[in-house]
C-alpha cells in the first residue's frame, strides 16, 4: 500500500487490494502497517483517530472479512488509548468478522538514522506488553499464528519466543524507511524465517506517501528455509503465494535449532586458554 492522510480513501484503496487478493483465491489476507492513515504529526494523528471500538476503518474491515469469508490480518491501525497516546494495533480478523486477536506493537521506533530523518514513535503511541499467538482454523495449517509489527523485526528473541510457543507463521506488517528497507529488509525477514522455521508474511508500505515520507515497500512472503516465494516491488499491489505447512516441520527436522537453547553465563573475568 502508500497510506495517505485521508482515512476514507485509505479504506476504500485497502478494500479493493483486499477484495483482489481474495479473488484471486486468498485465504488469509494481510496488510501493512498503518493501514488507515500515514501521519506523523502529533497534533494531526490526534484529530483523526479514535478508540477501538470506534473506529470506522476497524468496522469496515469486519465487514468486509465477513462478505469475503476470509482471514484479514489488518497490519496496524492507530488507536487511541489516552488523550495523548495511540497503540499501534494489529488484528486479525476471523471470517465471521470478529475480531479474533489484537496486539500492541511492543518495540518503539525511536532513531536518528543520520541522514537527516529521525523518529520518535513513543512520543506519541504506548508500547505493547504482550506477545500474541492466534489460531487460524479455517485455513487448516497446523500451528499458530505469531504477531508482530515492523520495527519488532529487530528483535529476534520475540520471534523465537513465538516459534517456542507453537508458532508456525509470522506476520510483521510493515512500514520501513527506504533508507533501513534497503540496508535490511530483506536479510532480517529470512533471518527471522530462518532462525524460527517459520513462513513470515510481511506486507509493506512502499513508495513516497502525502506527508513526505518515503517507504521501501518489498511486501515479501518467506518460507521456513528462507525462500522467498514472493515479492513486491514498491507501488501498491497483490502478491500471493500457496502454502506447504509439511515445509515447517521439514525445515525444523533438518536445522532442530528451537530444542538447542542453552543457558549462557555472562563473566567478566578473563579466562585463561
Amino acid at each position: 500500500m502508500r497510506t495517505g492522510v485521508d482515512i476514507d480513501r485509505n479504506i476504500e484503496d485497502a478494500s479493493a487490494l483486499i477484495r483482489e487478493a481474495a479473488d484471486g483465491g486468498a485465504r488469509f489476507i494481510a496488510t501493512p502497517e498503518t493501514t488507515a492513515l500515514m501521519e506523523l504529526g502529533a497534533k494531526r494523528l490526534f484529530a483523526n483517530i479514535v478508540a477501538e471500538e470506534e473506529d470506522r476503518a476497524l468496522k469496515a474491515f469486519q465487514d468486509l472479512a465477513s462478505e469475503l469469508g476470509v482471514h484479514l490480518l489488518i497490519g496496524s491501525l492507530a488507536v487511541k488509548v489516552a488523550s495523548d497516546k495511540a497503540a499501534n494495533r494489529s488484528f486479525l480478523l476471523s471470517p465471521e468478522g470478529e475480531i479474533a486477536a489484537r496486539y500492541d506493537k511492543i518495540h518503539m521506533f525511536d532513531v536518528d538514522l543520520g541522514n537527516g530523518e529521525a523518529y520518535r514513535e513513543s512520543k506519541n503511541y504506548q508500547a505493547g506488553e504482550m506477545s500474541v499467538l492466534a489460531d487460524l482454523p479455517l485455513l487448516g495449517l497446523g500451528g499458530k499464528l505469531g504477531m508482530t509489527v515492523c520495527y519488532d523485526l529487530r528483535f529476534p528473541h520475540l520471534y523465537r519466543q513465538l516459534a517456542q510457543g507453537g508458532a508456525g507463521y509470522l506476520t510483521v506488517p510493515s512500514a520501513f524507511t527506504k533508507p533501513t528497507g534497503e540496508a535490511h529488509w530483506h536479510v532480517l525477514l529470512r533471518a527471522r524465517a530462518i532462525e524460527a522455521g517459520c513462513f513470515v508474511f510481511a506486507p509493506a508500505q512502499g513508495g513516497t506517501h502525502e506527508n513526505g515520507r518515503e517507504t521501501f515497500g518489498h511486501s515479501l512472503i518467506i518460507d521456513p528455509w528462507g525462500d522467498i516465494l514472493a515479492e513486491a516491488g514498491t507501488d501498491p499491489c497483490v502478491i500471493l503465494a500457496e502454502i506447504d505447512p509439511a515445509k515447517i516441520e521439514d525445515a525444523r527436522d533438518r536445522i532442530p535449532s528451537l530444542t538447542h537453547d542453552r543457558a549462557i553465563i555472562a563473566s567478566d573475568t578473563p579466562t585463561d586458554v
